[in-house]
């Protein structure tokens, strides 16, 4: 069979849930609860079938262009098909042609494909040579044959690569960080971090750092730590009712989807996390610490709570999420980043969002205002 074999149709939410419960995993961004947390997007679950049988699936988000009755189809972190055929065009033109149909002027969809992997060693490297600013400066350790096939085909099936920092959206993070963890032990996660992560895992254990997993009872303290993030490092934090409602859809789909994490010290609450996990792939969502008692070391607490946690659940990957592709050791944001390679995983870059106009005028005025804004 090929992929000419395939129709595509609108799924009930279970029948997506159905498809998502028999894939090792997908993107969280990918399941059916994911549009009860987007209440501002009208959603819609589209699955592909051949001989009655669904063997591919999407959560489609449809935002409005404002006074008028077209819509940009967003696909974040999807969707879940077969990226390793030589047929994208069989997946993916049946997909155009029914969001055209539901009004879309236009797609977007992030491909789960890598493209490339770099160790934490040669991030290190790079962030400590002069000469170095991006991550693409970097010889890679990896480069994906089946990520170049798919990037390949885009190209020729008129798709355009999109601005990681541009979008219609908030677009999702080409490159991320995550901790293998597939055939490897605590102890081998462990070793595999560097001496000052070690230290303050060590540390907050010896000063009585005490880490617990909370219930969405436990939002409100969470949120409050994270109000008090967003004020001391400068970014606009999102409002307690997000939060509630990505809890609420996630934990309700399946018990164990989302996980709200306390580092407390002697009573004080020092550091505060959101863990998601589908099936074998565990996320660090969100982040929040407090300004005071910064030397119990509870953010480096919380993580190996959670990355135990991810191992115990049989996950094969610890995602930290995203990274910018900025080596610059004069740029702000490689902090972050090191806080994340000390942990001993792997830098990946993704294929990266890509856009199909369907309706030529619509979507250049929409990409004129959104490159304005």
């Amino acid at each position: 069979m090929t992929a000419s074999d395939l129709t595509v149709r609108t799924l009930t939410p279970a029948e997506h849930l159905d498809f998502v419960r028999r894939q090792a995993s997908v993107s969280f961004l990918q399941t059916p609860a994911w549009a009860k947390a987007k209440p501002e997007w009208r959603a819609e679950s589209l699955g592909w079938v051949r001989g009655g049988e669904v063997v591919g699936a999407a959560l489609v988000l449809y935002r409005q262009l404002p006074k008028v009755k077209r819509y940009l189809a967003y696909l974040p972190e999807g969707p879940v098909i077969d990226w390793d055929t030589d047929d994208l065009a069989g997946w993916l033109a049946p997909m155009a042609a029914h969001l055209k149909q539901q009004g879309a002027f236009g797609v977007r969809m992030g491909p789960p494909v890598i493209t490339r992997r770099w160790s934490a060693a040669q991030v290190k490297e790079g962030i400590a040579d002069p000469e170095v600013h991006r991550l693409d400066q970097v010889a890679p350790l990896e480069r994906s044959e089946a990520g170049a096939r798919v990037v390949a085909q885009l190209q020729e099936l008129g798709w355009r690569p999109q601005a990681v920092d541009g979008g219609f959206a908030a677009g999702q993070p080409q490159h991320n960080f995550w901790i293998p963890l597939a055939g490897r032990t605590e102890d081998d996660v462990l070793k595999g971090m560097n001496q000052q992560w070690r230290r303050n895992i060590k540390k907050a254990t010896k000063v009585g750092v005490e880490v617990s997993a909370g219930t969405d009872a436990d939002l409100k303290a969470f949120h409050d730590l994270y109000v008090h993030t967003a004020e001391r490092d400068g970014f606009t934090p999102r409002p307690l009712a997000y939060f509630q409602a990505m809890y609420d859809a996630l934990a309700a789909e399946e018990p164990d989807r989302i996980r709200v994490w306390f580092a407390r010290h002697e009573g004080d609450l020092v550091a505060s996390t959101i863990a998601i996990r589908v099936g074998t792939h565990a996320w660090y969502s969100y982040g929040a610490s407090s300004t005071e008692k910064r030397d119990v070391r509870g953010s480096n607490a919380v993580q190996w709570a959670m990355i135990r946690d991810a191992l115990a659940a049989g996950a094969d990957v610890y995602d930290l999420r995203g990274i910018t592709d900025t080596l610059d050791s004069d740029d702000p944001h490689v902090g972050l980043i090191q806080f994340k390679v000390g942990t001993g995983g792997e830098a990946v870059e993704y294929a990266g969002e890509w856009d199909l106009p369907l309706n030529g005028l619509l979507y250049k005025a929409f990409d004129t205002y959104m490159r304005r804004r």
